[in-house]
């Protein structure tokens, strides 16, 4: 029995880590040059700068767990010290508030660290890069994929470890019901409409100041800011959510510039100088996000398995991913909910 993993971020990792612990057959099929989909780590020296998911949080059992077992090491999110609080004129009060992410845990060498970590337990041969799945034809028994470049690889089952919207960008053969399409375009695909800043610095000024790094603007275009520095040791970061709308932020130019003006409002004139940088905009990736996915959220999304997802091809497509997650959906822990959740229905 020959299992097809589309997607190698954290979900399809994790489904395809256990099924090797099993000696299963199985192929990981991912679009990218790289493992991790929303996983992203930026290094620097010694430091090592998340772009993507950044935290989890005590109660969230499977992370935890893996972490340990993978020889990992977490340490809390910086807090001490005063925060930042920016008026929609630009006016900066600072002790205003709390630090807004106290209590979340980080990983030492970034998320990338874990994917790194299961990468190296899932065999080369295992694993299939650039292999971007336009199409899924399941035929008697068999199901085959077929990639942009017109290669085919065919299983048993197939696992789509994917956010359901870019899972619907596949065509399907024999046709997925309507209400099962129309339910995968519907689900919103977590922080994809979002774009991360990572200004890189020397020195840990802001700590030297009495500030924690938390910030809260209502003039922009970040967001929300917090310290974003390795355990121990530089380089040091801070990072901020972009606030401005995806068509709003397309000029990277102008968007680093009031970026590096705004740094140095709430932090002081060093923080318009930093060593590097970095912005990832997510809404413009085209393997997280559609045009669906501009639409900016307010509210963290109800995410689970809609009954019209389930039981499709007599049981052999399936689902993964944080967006269908019951109980931790759009967190990581939630991915690897959703890969465990698998495993079950499986039977494995």
């Amino acid at each position: 029995m020959r299992t097809l993993i589309i997607g190698g971020g954290l979900s399809g990792l994790a489904l395809a880590e256990a099924l090797e612990s099993q000696g299963r057959d199985y192929i990981l099929l991912e679009a990218r040059l790289r493992l991790g989909g929303r996983i992203l780590t930026q290094h620097q020296q010694d430091g090592y700068f998340d772009m993507g998911p950044a935290w989890f949080w005590p109660g969230q059992p499977r992370i935890d767990t893996m972490i340990d077992r993978l020889g990992l090491q977490k340490f809390d999110q910086y807090c001490d010290g005063a925060l930042v609080f920016e008026d929609e004129r630009g006016q900066v009060h600072r002790g205003r508030g709390f630090s807004s992410m106290e209590g979340s845990w980080r990983l030492v060498g970034g998320f990338g660290a874990l994917i790194t970590a299961l990468a190296e337990r899932i065999p080369d041969h295992r694993k299939l890069f650039n292999a971007n799945v336009t199409e899924i034809t399941k035929s008697d028994d068999m199901c085959i994929a077929t990639l942009s470049n017109g290669q085919k690889v065919s299983g048993d089952q197939v696992v789509l470890s994917l956010p359901p919207r870019i899972a619907a960008l596949i065509n399907f053969t024999p046709a997925l019901p309507n209400q099962t399409m129309q339910m995968m375009q519907a689900i919103p695909t977590w922080m994809a409409g979002q774009a991360k800043a990572m200004a890189i610095y020397d020195r840990p000024f802001w700590r030297e100041e009495g500030l924690s790094g938390d910030a809260m603007s209502h003039k922009g275009p970040a967001a929300e800011i917090h310290d974003a520095s390795p355990k121990t040791g530089g380089p040091y970061a801070l990072f901020g959510f972009v606030g401005v709308s995806p068509d709003g932020r397309a000029d990277d130019r102008k968007l680093r510039q009031e970026l590096r003006a705004q740094l140095a409002r709430l932090f002081g004139p060093q923080a318009a100088d930093p060593r590097q940088l970095y912005i990832k905009d997510w809404a413009f990736d085209p393997y997280t996000a559609t045009q669906a996915d501009k639409t900016p959220m307010y509210a963290h999304p109800t995410y689970g398995l809609p009954r019209a997802m389930t039981e499709l091809w007599n049981g052999a497509l399936h689902f993964s991913g944080t967006e269908v997650a019951a109980n931790f959906g759009g967190y990581i822990e939630g991915a690897l909910e959703a890969a465990e959740n698998v495993l079950d229905t499986l039977g494995i």
